[in-house]
């Protein structure tokens, strides 16, 4: 039978049927090459152009079988007893025994103890006599340096000469302002061993104290006799921490700072009657 034939017909699926008829297969087993479509010819006056299609039988093939294999006919052996089988036990190579690894641990030899050296307040007040005078070389100001211990880590510079004030300045700003720096570049290196370093001009410190303290107890009778809070002027620190301890006996007013720096200051507040 022949697995390749050519068909026609109106439509390609009446070529195809034709071929199906043809070889006696089913469709699916066709492998369908169309050669021409249905077209009409010349101006319709020759009639149609049927459809031409090439009609090829699938080839299929059988899928290979493995043949299994025979099974293997066991035969039962019956020993010789004439035969001796002699078992010659092969020598079994001695393993050489394996030497101990020696294992090198690192002596890890203790970090020395770094030696703390004790903070050379001498050394360090040189240092900071000597930021001034170069602070004050800058100035044009011949100013005599006096040191003095206030405490275990607190020291004061009592700065002795002509024309001052201008180191002082409006409510001793000038001074808090280079005491603030001469800080900063000698506590730098320092770390947790700072000290506290004082400027005072000509007991500058010790008669601004004596001023707050009056004030303080001036503005607290103020307050008491209006019966309204009374607002200082901006002050550093150390001066409203002053305010605060003078008038913290006073159980007839009561003292809060408000504000931020350099224009934080207290308030003096009355307390009301039946408060205490």
């Amino acid at each position: 039978m022949a697995n390749v034939i050519e068909t026609t017909g109106k439509t390609i699926e009446e070529a195809i049927r034709t071929a199906v008829a043809q070889l006696g297969v089913d469709e699916s087993e066709l492998t369908v090459e169309v050669l021409e479509t249905p077209s009409k010819r010349l101006f319709g006056l020759l009639g149609e152009k049927p459809a031409r299609i090439r009609a090829t039988v699938k080839v299929t093939e059988s899928p290979v079988q493995i043949a299994e294999p025979a099974p293997i006919e066991e035969v039962a052996v019956e020993p010789d007893k004439d035969v001796v089988v002699e078992t010659v036990a092969e020598p079994i190579a001695e393993t050489p025994a394996t030497e101990p690894v020696e294992v090198f641990e690192p002596v890890l030899e203790p970090s020395p103890v770094e030696e703390v050296k004790p903070v050379n307040h001498e050394q360090i007040l040189n240092d900071a006599e000597k930021f001034l005078q170069d602070v004050f070389a800058a100035m044009g100001l011949e100013v005599t340096i006096k040191t003095s211990a206030e405490s275990e880590n607190a020291y004061v510079f009592d700065l002795v000469g002509k024309n001052l004030g201008v180191l002082i300045g409006r409510r001793g700003q000038a001074l808090d302002s280079l005491q603030y720096l001469l800080n900063l570049s000698i506590n730098r290196k320092l770390g947790e061993d700072r000290l506290h370093l004082i400027l005072d001009v000509e007991d500058y410190r010790r008669r601004r104290e004596e001023t707050l303290i009056k004030l303080a107890k001036s503005v607290a009778e103020r307050a008491i006799k209006t019966r309204h809070d009374v607002r200082l002027e901006p002050m550093n620190r150390h001066e409203r921490k002053i305010i605060h301890t003078v008038l913290q006996e006073n159980d007839r007013v009561e003292t809060h700072s408000s504000g931020e720096d350099p224009y934080r200051y207290v308030i003096v507040t009355p307390v009301k009657r039946g408060k205490h």
